[in-house]
């Protein structure tokens, strides 16, 4: 990452953070397609597999809750890559803000 300025990481975090505030529904986890009689690939279903609070989970998803599934997998990932993104500027403007205080600046 190139060298920002503290205002402009904090700037960015604005941004990052007001993304996130328009998240609503989201659920971690993979959608697979799967078969009742998979030797023959007959009576397809999907899955949704994921870990929560230590547990691995896996669900039946019906086909008229699929569109929803997705939007909620891919609204959690790009909550996860936002997160981030945020810690990682968080650390860079905290580091810059410790060596300035140690060089005497404000």
């Amino acid at each position: 990452m190139a060298t920002q300025s503290v205002s402009e990481i904090e700037k960015r975090l604005r941004v990052l953070f007001e993304e996130i505030s328009t998240f609503r529904d989201m659920r971690p986890g993979t959608l697979s397609l799967q078969y009742r009689k998979p030797e023959e690939r007959k009576h397809p279903f999907h899955q949704l597999s994921y870990t929560h609070q230590g547990k691995s989970r896996s669900e039946y998803v019906r086909a008229e809750n699929l569109h929803a599934i997705e939007r909620e997998i891919k609204a959690y990932k790009r909550f996860r890559e936002l997160s981030e993104e945020i810690v990682s500027l968080s650390i860079e403007a905290s580091r810059m803000r410790c060596k300035r205080q140690s060089l005497g600046q404000s």
